[in-house]
């Protein structure tokens, strides 16, 4: 059952919201009862009204959130308006945000402003938002109520199951609500010799958190020496230990290039589906996207779970370590693609991360790409047809393989397994 503290968190809220299809509704009021008071327009609203399952719970915008990536918390109107701007360009919610705090800020505007969210922090908010990640390092730990805490504190050692030392009331208390004490009985009570176990006599009953521990003896694992099984870990100290580390996501980065064959409108289609469709055709989506999710699983690299690889077509707002995640690289063979990446130079920028080149069959490789070496893999597809349908595309099956097989041989040489690039 969720405690109090998890019904009145406007995050989990938001999440549970977007998992069941029932996105909340902006209002003007903390109590809409009428259709009037809802609005479409973010920038008039003061609240955010949830009604995704039996209860209904209504939260002002300006309200903080647990989201804290740089320590100050971000807002529930930044987070919502960050989420309802997913699939945008990353320069268009900056436009976006601008041009809500100028509403915002207008005469007769409720007031406030909207936080603008980094490219990072913004994916990784839209990622536990829609349920592809069970946690995340931006957003702080859930306390429970002090209510509730109390409670289950106050059962615990009036049932023995903690111990501790249980006061008696005096029958003279100062606010006292109720029956008097007996004096005789408090008396005796008074006398009596009041009994501790371990836990009450180090004076409280909360878990320690022993996450250290297992950090040192990480240490010893690494190096080789031998230990014993590892005890099982009692069900309060769980929850106070730290989840494992998000998996790391290795990046392939795409031409900016319009004549590139494959860009982030139809790579999708490409690499997932094995179908090539070009990229202007009428039935490939027209939003265009700066950023997708693709999962496949390499064998050699980790057998046991599909990796999940993000693709982007600029760096532009990459972090140095980035960089480490990058493994493969689509090009036209026109070297201005790399002049905002780490390794400007193609000699160096394949010796870290394979090269790919996509042509038409039967017309020949450019010279500047046959020149970059073994680093860059050539690959052909067959010329698009209109008339075409998906059973006469069968070759591009074949094509979509042996890109990825180019791709896996590359991770594993390069010292990529299941925990990342550094594991071997």
């Amino acid at each position: 059952m969720a405690t109090t503290a998890q019904l009145e968190d406007p995050l989990l809220n938001l999440r549970a919201a977007i998992a069941s299809n029932t996105l909340p509704i902006l209002t003007t009021t903390a109590d809409p009862t009428s259709a009037n008071d809802a609005v479409d327009n973010i920038a008039v609203a003061t609240h955010l009204s949830f009604n995704h399952d039996d209860t209904h719970r209504t939260f002002p915008l300006s309200t903080p959130t647990r989201f804290a990536p740089s320590g100050t918390p971000f807002d529930l109107r930044s987070i919502y308006f960050a989420w309802l701007q997913r699939e945008e360009p990353i320069q268009t919610y900056i436009i976006a945000t601008q041009a809500l705090n100028q509403e915002l800020s207008a005469p007769g505007g409720p007031g406030g402003s909207v936080q603008n969210l980094v490219f990072a922090h913004r994916l990784e908010l839209v990622s536990w938002l829609k349920g592809e990640a069970e946690s995340s390092e931006y957003i702080q730990g859930l306390d429970l109520d002090a209510a509730t805490a109390q409670a289950a504190a106050s059962a615990e050692v009036a049932s023995g199951a903690t111990g501790g030392i249980a006061t008696v009331p005096s029958a003279t208390a100062p606010g006292k609500v109720g029956k008097t004490l007996d004096q005789r009985l408090a008396e005796i009570y008074e006398g009596e010799r009041k009994m501790g176990d371990r836990n009450s006599v180090l004076r409280g009953i909360k878990p320690t958190d022993f996450s250290h521990i297992r950090k040192i003896a990480a240490t010893y694992l690494k190096h080789g020496r031998p230990t014993a099984a590892p005890a099982s870990i009692p069900q309060p100290l769980v929850s106070n230990l730290k989840k494992p580390a998000r998996r790391i996501e290795p990046i392939i980065l795409l031409s900016p290039s319009a004549s590139s064959l494959l860009r982030m409108s139809n790579i999708k289609s490409f690499l997932d589906n094995g179908i090539y469709i070009p990229a202007n055709d009428p039935s490939v989506s027209s939003n265009t996207l700066n950023l997708l999710h693709l999962t496949r699983l390499l064998p050699s690299v980790d057998p046991a779970h599909r990796l999940r690889f993000v693709l982007v077509d600029t760096p532009d707002m990459f972090k140095p370590d980035y960089w480490s995640r990058v493994v493969a690289v689509f090009t036209t063979g026109q070297t201005w693609q790399f002049k905002s990446y780490k390794w400007t130079q193609p000699a160096e920028l394949f010796s870290h991360a394979l090269g790919i080149h996509v042509g038409w069959n039967g017309e020949e490789t450019p010279d500047v790409v046959k020149g970059w070496g073994r680093g860059v893999r050539c690959v052909g597809v067959d010329k698009w047809s209109p008339a075409q349908g998906a059973k006469d595309r069968w070759r591009d099956r074949q094509v979509v393989e042996e890109i990825w097989g180019a791709i896996e041989e590359s991770m594993r040489a390069k010292g990529w397994g299941k925990d990342g690039p550094s594991a071997r």
